[in-house]
């Protein structure tokens, strides 16, 4: 627990900044992504559409971290295959 603690204390508020206003644009970006789904189950497709969405919420807040975009590149591809598969 102290591990987790020194993680979200320290390190992620380094390098993603407060941890409730970047949960509050995750927020956001995933309410608008289920906006019009949450009449039916989330999908696989869903979630990997979503992390991209998070990716890009932690982006938002640091510019300069590398992580987050390649991040989101692979969540994207997984996406892809996961739409190519269901259609």
């Amino acid at each position: 627990l102290s591990t987790a603690n020194s993680y979200i204390t320290q390190d992620r508020a380094a390098t993603h900044g407060d941890a409730e206003d970047n949960f509050a644009q995750i927020g956001a970006a995933w309410s608008w992504w289920l906006n019009d789904r949450l009449s039916a189950p989330i999908s696989a497709y869903d979630v990997a559409m979503m992390m991209v969405l998070f990716k890009m919420a932690r982006a938002k807040g640091n510019h300069g971290n590398s992580e987050n975009p390649i991040d989101g590149c692979g969540y994207f591809a997984i996406a892809g295959e996961i739409g190519s598969e269901d259609g």
